[in-house]
């Protein structure tokens, strides 16, 4: 058996959010500064940039993280690579230098405790069975998820759409039922959610941060024909087509 003290207990650290085995911590000041840096703390807690720290209850579920993101763990709590003979290593190999991702992405096991590694970006907790059980994230985004969940690479509707959108050919894709975390540069209360019935968005943009399986996304012009698109202003935009959710941040993932 073991305790934890002075952690979620310290009158410094708030729950801010929490989910099937995750719960997201929120540190309200940052004490941990020396005088040179108080003013910058100061600053950080007034527009709300603080440490975020996620922990997870092992005992729940088995938990898959993106390589690096353990702190420390206590209890029964045993690391594993996730791979399943020769074939899934050469798949998730695949799929981690098409995506981006870290090919190996461990998974944790038993009964204990989880802590990630502290970060100033915003926790996302997302049960996928509110997406229609499919949801593709834009690059960078994945922390961790339940274990049941499967990853695979998501291809582009079409070339274009890697070309032209200035993203990549492949996105990581989770499926099935189970709550996957996020790492997010813009909080939730700022993320816009589009809720498509068998229609179409049009992005001018890389804003869309995560949506539906189900989706097609695209990229076309934004009029019918070039001088319509030229005469727009626009040019080309991402298209995402049928029936499902989108995730938009206000601002682009680079903040630019």
């Amino acid at each position: 058996m073991y305790k934890i003290k002075n952690f979620t207990d310290n009158d410094d650290i708030n729950i801010i959010n929490q989910l099937g085995p995750f719960t997201v911590v929120e540190y309200t000041r940052d004490l941990s500064v020396m005088p040179g840096d108080a003013m910058i703390a100061y600053y950080c807690n007034e527009m709300n940039v603080r440490k975020r720290q996620v922990i997870c209850d092992v005992a729940k579920s088995n938990i898959t993280l993106q390589a690096g993101a353990m702190q420390w763990t206590v209890g029964d709590v045993n690391a594993t690579t996730g791979v399943k003979g020769v074939g899934d290593l050469f798949g998730k190999a695949l799929r981690g230098s098409v995506t981006g991702e870290s090919a190996i992405k461990p998974e944790y096991t038993g009964n204990g405790t989880l802590v990630l590694e502290p970060t100033y970006k915003h926790i996302l907790l997302i049960d996928t069975a509110d997406w229609g059980g499919s949801v593709v994230l834009d690059d960078g985004l994945f922390l961790a998820c339940e274990s049941k969940l499967k990853h695979k690479a998501v291809a582009r509707s079409n070339f274009s759409s890697a070309v032209a959108g200035g993203e990549g050919l492949f996105n990581l894709g989770i499926q099935g039922n189970g709550i996957l975390c996020l790492e997010s540069k813009c909080p939730k209360e700022e993320l816009i959610e589009i809720e498509l019935n068998n229609d179409v968005l049009k992005v001018d943009g890389n804003f869309a941060i995560a949506w539906s399986g189900s989706l097609s996304f695209t990229v076309e012009r934004s009029g019918k024909s070039l001088v319509g698109s030229a005469a727009s202003g626009e040019g080309l935009v991402n298209v995402y087509r049928g029936t499902g959710k989108v995730l938009l941040a206000p601002v682009t993932k680079g903040f630019a």
